[in-house]
């Protein structure tokens, strides 16, 4: 498993399977957010495989479905939800970790500075520079 920290609070990856969860768990991980719609994977990689095996740890367990299309403000919200409510660390896993760390960056514009969130991405292995403008017009937005 390929643990990626975005900031202390929130981490990806690419696809995990049930038997990374213990390693979740003991990392201090209290959350688990799926960005990988179903129908991209199968067998122990479907989203109840895993859930199962977080609820068994003691972690709670978050589908947001992000297809190749992209986010959409209703998942970019839940998964900002989902972060926001933990009560510790929040691992959040796709195919690669970059929609996961995608729907992070957008949920966190007007939050945060876009330069925060590009290096924050950076940190982790992701280049975020090419969302800047999105970032910018999302946190715009936010503002109001």
């Amino acid at each position: 498993m390929d643990i990626r920290q975005i900031t202390p609070a929130f981490a990806v990856s690419p696809q995990i399977r049930p038997g990374d969860v213990a390693a979740l768990a003991e990392a201090g991980f209290t959350a688990v957010i799926c960005n990988r719609p179903d129908d991209e994977v199968s067998g122990e990689e479907t989203s109840a495989s895993v859930r199962s095996a977080c609820e068994a740890a003691g972690l709670s367990f978050h589908m947001i479905p992000v297809s190749h299309s992209g986010p959409t403000e209703e998942l970019i919200g839940r998964q900002r939800q989902a972060i926001d409510s933990a009560s510790g660390p929040v691992f959040a896993y796709c195919r690669s970790g970059t929609r996961s760390c995608h729907v992070w960056a957008l949920g966190r514009a007007g939050e945060m500075s876009t330069d925060d969130i590009i290096a924050a991405g950076a940190r982790g292995g992701y280049d975020l520079s090419p969302m800047r403008s999105t970032l910018d017009a999302v946190a715009a937005h936010r503002s109001g």
